[in-house]
């Protein structure tokens, strides 16, 4: 699955969030790492409720881009599991 995949198959209001959230993974300065996780989360479960035929697409290839942008952002080789503080 691509990109493409994911933003054919959610409507509008996905994408808009998906791409704020993007953005403010990588360009909010004050953002700590719990918080790009929870936000990371929220976008899931948003996609989940408003395109739940999207969501296997979501995981599949927005959800690792995501994760990588944090990674990167934090020097993270892994993000860390279990509960968020």
């Amino acid at each position: 699955m691509t990109t493409d995949d994911f933003r054919s198959m959610a409507d509008a209001r996905c994408e808009l969030m998906l791409d704020v959230t993007r953005k403010t993974l990588e360009e909010d300065p004050d953002l700590r790492l719990c918080e790009g996780l929870r936000l990371i989360e929220a976008t899931q479960k948003a996609v989940s409720r408003l395109a739940p035929e999207a969501i296997e697409a979501f995981e599949n290839t927005e959800l690792p881009s995501l994760r990588s942008i944090l990674m990167e952002r934090f020097g993270l080789s892994e993000l860390p599991s279990g509960p968020i503080n």
